[in-house]
C-alpha cells in the first residue's frame, strides 16, 4: 500500500498540533481548586450516533475507587489518580512512560440535551455513555 507524502505529512501535522495543544493546558491551566493540581490530561475518544455520545477516557492502571466524574458549568470533568505501580516494592525506574499521579479532563459538551447513562472501568479505559434526550 503506498500512501502520499503530502497526506502523511498533514496527518503528523496536525496529529503534532494537537498533542501541542494538549501539553499546553495541561501546564498551562490555573488550579481552580484546593485540589492537587493535575499533572496529566488522558487521551480520549469519543462517539457519536443519533441516541449516544460514547467517551473513552485512557486510565491505565487506575482503580475504580479513585476515580471521578463531576459537571462543572457545562463541563464533562474525569479526574483520577494513577499509583505509581512497584513505587514502594524496591525498584529503580529505568524507564517510565506510563503517566501516574492526578490527572484530569475536561469535555465541554451540551449536558442540557443529555443525560447519565451506563459508565464502566475496563481494559484500562473509563467508558461514559451519554443519552441524548427526546
Amino acid at each position: 500500500m503506498t500512501r502520499n507524502p503530502t497526506d502523511w505529512m498533514w496527518a503528523h501535522a496536525c496529529e503534532l498540533i494537537e498533542e501541542a495543544e494538549r501539553m499546553h493546558r495541561q501546564f498551562f491551566r490555573l488550579a481552580s481548586s484546593e485540589r492537587a493540581p493535575a499533572l496529566g490530561e488522558p487521551p480520549i475518544n469519543v462517539f457519536e450516533d443519533e441516541r449516544e455520545i460514547v467517551i473513552v477516557v485512557a486510565m491505565p492502571g487506575v482503580p475504580a475507587s479513585r476515580v471521578e466524574v463531576a459537571t462543572e458549568g457545562g463541563t464533562l470533568v474525569v479526574r483520577a489518580d494513577s499509583p505509581l505501580a512497584f513505587a514502594t516494592s524496591g525498584h529503580q525506574i529505568r524507564q517510565l512512560e506510563i503517566p501516574y499521579g492526578p490527572f484530569e479532563r475536561r469535555l465541554l459538551l451540551p449536558l442540557d440535551e443529555l443525560e447519565a447513562g451506563t459508565h464502566e472501568l475496563t481494559n484500562g479505559c473509563l467508558v461514559l455513555r451519554l443519552r441524548k434526550k427526546g
